[in-house]
This record gives structure tokens, sequence and C-alpha cells, in this order.
């Protein structure tokens, strides 16, 4: 029995959860878990199906057979059956086998909770991935990382002119392109601000986690703003990575309660807890492959 995970965006019309269904019975899948949303205002619809089939893998004929049968089911006109065309028409389809380990590689700076937390996740056998290295700016985290065995590559930059940042970026992506196929990149408090350039290349893959809690407080030192505004909630964002600083789709959100007695780098230490928990919950919905992405939100299943 071998598992896969389907997802499906595409907009809404009545009777789509029915031909899906159908079209999963007649190819001979079972359903082992269905879940769908509709967004009303943007009439578009979204399912996650957890199918699972009798043979040791999916067959590449039945996989082709299985999004040709979806692909005329989502567009019913012969005017969408390219990728851009059902891009434009806001239609996507993945199968995904659920259980392939998703390749990771994590970046980080000098904090280490947020880094070593997803470390010892992944050393219990938490996330069903494959941390393939981890990325710094600085060296100090270094022998975290080889307490876990993990492959550490510290990446010195120059300066912080837009020149020294692509540069630097530069040498990150081809160390990148010689560890294969990557999933996503994590910035387990990676402190430094990702070019526009860099970012293109793995759109809705990098997961950050900022130690606010967004829209409020964005960019630097968010727990001194907090503090200066005499807040008594404070909290942390897991989001995909932008060309808006700070602004992309958040993925999960906690807070925790403060009061006026904390000051601001009591509330930073408080706030650790929160943002390692935070990332660790983003970072399992994108390996179990239950994020949507539309319009700049996220729709979690």
């Amino acid at each position: 029995m071998q598992d896969f995970h389907i997802l499906i965006s595409a907009p809404d019309r009545q009777g789509l959860v029915f031909e899906i269904a159908r079209c999963f019975f007649d190819l001979g899948f079972n359903i082992a878990r269905q879940d769908e949303f509709v967004d009303l205002q943007n009439k578009q619809f979204f399912l996650r199906t957890h199918i699972q089939t009798k043979e040791s893998a999916l067959d590449v004929k039945v996989e082709e057979k299985l999004r040709t049968s979806l692909e005329d089911i989502l567009c019913p006109n012969s005017s969408c059956t390219r990728d851009s065309d059902m891009q434009n028409s806001n239609i996507e389809i993945k199968i995904i086998p659920a259980q392939r380990k998703k390749s990771l590689v994590l970046f980080c700076t000098k904090e280490n909770h947020c880094l070593g937390d997803i470390l010892l996740r992944y050393d219990s056998g938490e996330l069903n991935a494959q941390i393939k290295a981890i990325i710094s700016n600085h060296s100090v985290l270094e022998p975290l990382a080889h307490k876990f065995g993990a492959y550490f590559l510290h990446i010195e930059p120059r300066g912080l002119s837009l020149e020294d940042k692509r540069e630097h970026e530069g040498h990150i992506l081809k160390a990148l392109q010689g560890l294969g196929e990557i999933d996503f990149l994590v910035l387990a408090k990676y402190m430094r601000i990702l070019t526009p350039e860099f970012i293109k290349h793995f759109p809705n893959r990098i997961l950050n986690i900022h130690h606010s809690f967004l829209p409020a407080f964005i960019g630097a030192n968010p727990y001194k703003q907090a503090y200066e505004r005499g807040v008594k909630i404070i909290g942390a964002s897991a989001h995909f990575v932008t060309e808006n600083l700070d602004e992309g789709p958040i993925i999960t959100q906690d807070t925790i309660a403060i009061n006026h007695s904390y000051t601001w780098r009591e509330m930073q230490r408080a706030g650790g807890d929160v943002e390692k928990s935070v990332l660790a919950r983003a970072l399992k919905l994108a390996l179990e492959d239950r994020i949507f992405v539309f319009q700049n939100r996220t729709i979690i299943f």
C-alpha cells in the first residue's frame, strides 16, 4: 500500500468534490482522508486528499492518467491544458508521495534556540525530512550542528551593500546547487534580509520565523518596539518569505501574556519559547503538504 497527497486548487463550481472522488474511484484509489474548503469571496476551491494505492508505487502511466483526468475535470475547456494557462486560471494540481522525506536546508546566525529545537526534533524522528545542510553567516553555531552530525557551511559576507549581498547570495546559491534537490529553506533566526533575486529562486519555499505577532512590529528589534508600546502580549509568526519584508503569507502564530514588569530583553527571552514552537508547527505543516498559498494568504488543512 502506497500513500499520496493530492492537492488541488481551482475556481469553485458545483459538483467538483463528486467528480474528483469519482475520478479516484475509477482509477482504483482509496480515499483515506479528504478535506476541502471554498473561499466564497474569491470563489476558489481547495482540496487535500490522502489517497492509497494497492501498488507498491504509483506507476508513471497511472500518475499521468490521474493528472490528465483531474485536468479534464478542472479544465473542461481545452484552452487551459498547459501549465501557464492553468496558473492563469488559478488551477493547481500536486501529486506528492506521502512518505517521501523532504529535503531541508537550515539557515541560522547566532541564536541557537530555533535551530536547536529543529535539530532535536529531527534527531528524535519527529520530522519526515532530511536536513542536507546548515548555512550560516557566522560560525558560532557550528559546534551545535556537529553534535547532531549535520553538515555546517559557514559563508561569511563581506558587507551590507547591495553588491555585497548579491555576491554573498551567489556563494549560497552555488552551495545549494551542490546539494541537489531542496524542498524548503528554513530561516531559523537567520538575521539577514534576502534580496528579491534570491527569493525568486524559491517561491513559497522559504520559511521564516519572525519574533513578533505580524503584522505588528515588523523589521528590526520588534521586542524593543513592543516594549515601547507597552504591549500586554507578545508573539511570533512563521511565514513564507516574499520580496516584501515580513509581509509573506502567514502560516502559524502564537502569543503569551506579559506585564509591565518585563524589560524588552526579558520579553525577548520569553518570546524565544514561542518562536521555536511556532516555527516547528509551520515546518510540520509544510512537510505534511497541508499548506495552500492563495493571494498572499494560506489555507491550511
